[in-house]
């Protein structure tokens, strides 16, 4: 078979692949399965309200509706982009950066737990990535500015997201546990893009609102110390942690605070269950399928080229497929365009080239791979060359300059899916033919 009729069917069935796992995470769908079993155990008499925030928090949304209806007395949603759902106040968070408008969604959040508190109600917390950014209320003496800016500063530095949110936990009003405790009875339903260093770890989903922080403000001014940040976030930021650790300011509910006795939590989708999706289609499509447990992290240029390597040691006969997720980080060093998932694809595309033939996925299951309008990039082992004699020193250079999009667009290598409206994290699917 032709090498250009290869590399077409192999990303055929990436695009197969990736489609079944992201309907697997699918957040309407996982939400109402939950909400189904959740409903059995409410009383008639309860007054529910709702506060759903992240990336999946629209369809999640709209879950509640279909399977609690009228019982819901009201709701508040943040969503990234314009979304009208009937009954709800809709408020337009911001992301990675947290806005005046997510500061917004936070204090209406509060006001929701408030009420709830007063009446002996329940909250019901629909949870997903994003909303760390999407729903903030910053620290008594802190502006909504200064934890943009400290948010900003630490995405620069390539920090894993568990250690960006022990720094915003301690910079809010809101995140580690302190919605629940305001709120005295609470149910979480989270979608989880946490694979670092504790997976799917309840507070570091959304930095927590509505779970025990064990960490302190020693534990994230370290952090910023460790990052080379004290001098560059905000003054107020740092004086906050440094008075924090000093144990004069007020921060995070600890897991084992009596507010939180009444606050449940269920985890109702991960990269997991989109692993075993995208393994059952890989399957049924005829190849051997190998699943990584563990997650992807640390630099993605060098990430891809790691799970070649493990590919080619596991795979025993062709066809195969491996299937791995996580998050893998940028440290952003030039001015180009692109996002963890091209720069994973893009480093690993003459590793791709070597094996082949093969091909390779790398996505974010939110459809947004950095400041770009695309999801990832799907590359085949003919693209290598087709970049010519000096594509060994594009990539290079495009990588220095954190340059993936544009040449991987050239390549037509480049996934454009939109939002998907839900997050579970990057997923990596590679296929040897």
């Amino acid at each position: 078979m032709p090498v250009n009729s290869i590399s077409a069917r192999l990303r055929q069935h990436l695009g197969a692949i990736v489609s079944s796992a992201l309907t697997a995470v699918d957040a309407r769908r996982v939400t109402s399965a939950a909400l189904v079993s959740l409903r059995e155990s409410l009383p008639d008499g309860d007054v529910i309200r709702v506060v759903a925030a992240g990336k999946a928090a629209v369809g999640m949304a709209r879950a509640i509706d279909d399977v609690l209806g009228a019982r819901c007395a009201a709701g508040v949603m943040t969503a990234t982009a314009s979304t009208d759902v009937p009954g709800w106040q809709v408020i337009g968070g911001t992301h990675p950066r947290p806005s005046e408008a997510s500061a917004r969604a936070g204090r209406a959040a509060l006001a929701l737990a408030d009420a709830t508190r007063r009446d002996g109600g329940l909250l019901i917390v629909c949870l997903s990535g994003g909303a760390s950014a999407m729903l903030a209320v910053p620290a008594d003496g802190l502006t909504i500015d200064d934890k943009a800016a400290t948010t900003a500063a630490l995405l620069r530095a390539g920090l894993d997201i568990g250690a960006i949110n022990v720094v915003r936990r301690h910079l809010s009003a809101i995140k580690g546990g302190q919605l629940a405790a305001r709120a005295g009875r609470t149910v979480t339903l989270a979608i989880s893009d946490v694979c670092t260093p504790v997976e799917d770890d309840p507070a570091v989903i959304g930095s927590g609102p509505t779970a025990g922080d064990p960490s302190s403000f020693g534990d994230a001014l370290a952090v910023v110390t460790r990052a080379g940040l004290l001098e560059t976030i905000p003054a107020a930021a740092r004086h906050h942690l440094e008075a924090g650790a000093r144990g004069e300011r007020p921060g995070p509910v600890p897991p084992d605070d009596p507010r939180l006795q009444r606050a449940a939590y269920w985890l109702i989708g991960s990269r997991r269950e989109a692993m075993r999706a995208a393994a059952d289609t890989a399957t049924h499509l005829g190849y051997a399928t190998h699943v990584i447990a563990e997650p992807t992290v640390g630099p993605a240029h060098v990430a891809g080229t790691t799970l070649i390597g493990r590919a080619v040691a596991m795979a025993d006969r062709r066809p195969a497929c491996l299937i791995a997720s996580g998050e893998t980080t940028v440290d952003v060093r030039g001015p180009g365009r692109g996002g963890r998932n091209q720069e994973l694809a893009l480093a690993a595309i003459a590793d791709v080239a070597a094996v082949g033939p093969a091909a390779l996925a790398s996505v974010g299951t939110d459809g947004v791979d950095g400041p770009t309008d695309a999801a990832g990039a799907f590359v085949t082992a003919d693209m290598f060359a087709r970049l010519g004699q000096d594509a060994a020193t594009r990539v290079s250079t495009a990588l220095a300059d954190n340059d993936s999009l544009p040449i991987l667009d050239e390549l037509g290598a480049i996934v454009r899916t939109g939002p998907t409206g839900t997050n579970v994290g990057d997923l990596q699917v590679l296929l040897l033919a």
